[in-house]
């Protein structure tokens, strides 16, 4: 791996690590367990569409073992990383398919997957499907929060892209 690759990846895995563990003091927006805005994935979905998938994909595994293990939280460990998983393999396959322009749908879209990941490990953990009731509020929320850091993303991804291309003009 070349130093300055791994000097990137280790920088985003850091901030979304620390982006991460701060939000985990954020109070709960809304009195529904599990819900947050998810702020750290705003790193994830910039990195997928500019670092690639498998820069991306290290980063978010390494965020959520190293979240769990920091917030001493390892059950979350079993739901972070079913919903994280399934969230970047539907973000992976819609890459192809949108514009820069369209990343926040595939925030909305990758949200709500994690969600449907964390309602399987659920039912895995509870040996039930009863959790499955909770699926309309936690899509309603998916939607909202994945709108908020996807069009997070998308301004980040733009904005960096132009700084760029200014970086690269001659005078």
């Amino acid at each position: 791996m070349k130093v300055k690759r791994l000097i990137r990846m280790a920088l985003c895995t850091a901030i979304a690590l620390t982006i991460f563990m701060i939000e985990a003091r954020i109070p709960a927006l809304a009195p529904i367990p599990g819900m947050k805005l998810g702020l750290a994935n705003i790193v994830t979905v910039w990195a997928l569409f500019t670092l690639g998938p498998v820069d991306a994909a290290m980063i978010l595994i390494s965020r959520i073992l190293l979240g769990s293990l920091f917030s001493g939280s390892m059950m979350s460990l079993l739901y972070s990383l079913s919903g994280g998983v399934l969230c970047f393999l539907l973000s992976l396959l819609l890459r192809r398919l949108v514009t820069e322009k369209q990343i926040w749908v595939v925030s909305i879209l990758g949200a709500m997957a994690h969600n449907v990941g964390q309602l399987l490990a659920a039912t895995a953990v509870m040996e039930s499907w009863t959790v499955w009731y909770y699926a309309p509020v936690l899509m309603i929320s998916g939607t909202l929060t994945g709108a908020f850091t996807g069009t997070a993303a998308q301004v980040l991804y733009l904005r960096l892209k132009k700084l760029r291309a200014i970086g690269r003009e001659k005078p």
